[in-house]
């Protein structure tokens, strides 16, 4: 289709990991192992394992403040995984992601797509809010990721977008420009990634909706959806 491919660090041989030129690789964590059994085939099943094993968390500091662990929503079916930062103050207080202006923006995304937020699967790379909305740290994010990783393992999307940049560069393991991590198709385990930007952002700059249209639309293109022209959201 004339869209480029590339592999997620670790993904593939070597020879074959293609990575977007002028991109600087982050240090992979050192893989934290929660769950020593094997995850039931039964989804829900599965996600409620999860979701216990995470408990009434305090592995890092961003339990100090929270009102609600923020999982995730969606149907488990999902083609579609959307996989943003963190929760904000609305999610925090609801307990469900992307609920407050950056999640109906997300909604009226998905619609776009002729979708439902029903239809599709919606978690963040940390599930406790860091506290004013600031970018979670580091270490905070690779104490969360395992928890993300198991989710994609259970729900196992067609594709996943990232919202942002906290969130491609923490499941690409890339620290790179939005600009070079956008608009290509990363292999990314057994599925696969395209980077967009969060609907934060888009709130904080609308001129960049256009774009973010281009990234969902490359989305359905690549997964034989029908595509729309315009999107006024």
């Amino acid at each position: 289709m004339g869209i480029d491919t590339f592999y997620r660090r670790g993904d593939a041989p070597a020879a074959e990991v293609c990575i977007p030129a002028g991109s600087i690789e982050a240090a992979a964590p050192e893989p934290q192992k929660y769950t020593a059994h094997a995850l039931p085939d039964d989804k829900p099943a599965a996600l409620q394992i999860i979701r216990n094993e995470i408990g009434d968390c305090t592995r890092c500091r961003l339990h100090e403040q929270r009102t609600n662990i923020v999982f995730g929503v969606g149907n488990v079916n999902a083609d579609i995984m959307f996989v943003g930062e963190g929760p904000g103050a609305d999610e925090d207080a609801q307990g469900e992601p992307f609920v407050g202006r950056a999640g109906q923006l997300l909604n009226n995304m998905i619609q776009a797509m002729g979708l439902k937020r029903e239809e599709v699967y919606i978690a963040n790379v940390v599930k406790c809010r860091p506290p004013g909305n600031r970018t979670p740290e580091r270490d905070e994010c690779d104490t969360c990721s395992p928890f993300l990783m198991k989710q994609i393992e259970v729900i196992r999307p067609k594709m996943i977008v990232a919202l942002g940049a906290v969130a491609a560069k923490n499941l690409l393991l890339m620290n790179d420009t939005m600009n070079n991590l956008r608009g290509r198709i990363y292999d990314f385990r057994d599925t696969q990634l395209v980077v967009t930007y969060h609907p934060a952002y888009l709130l904080r700059d609308p001129r960049q909706k256009g774009e973010a249209w281009k990234d969902l639309q490359m989305v359905m293109k690549h997964l034989g959806m029908a595509v729309p022209k315009k999107s006024d959201q």
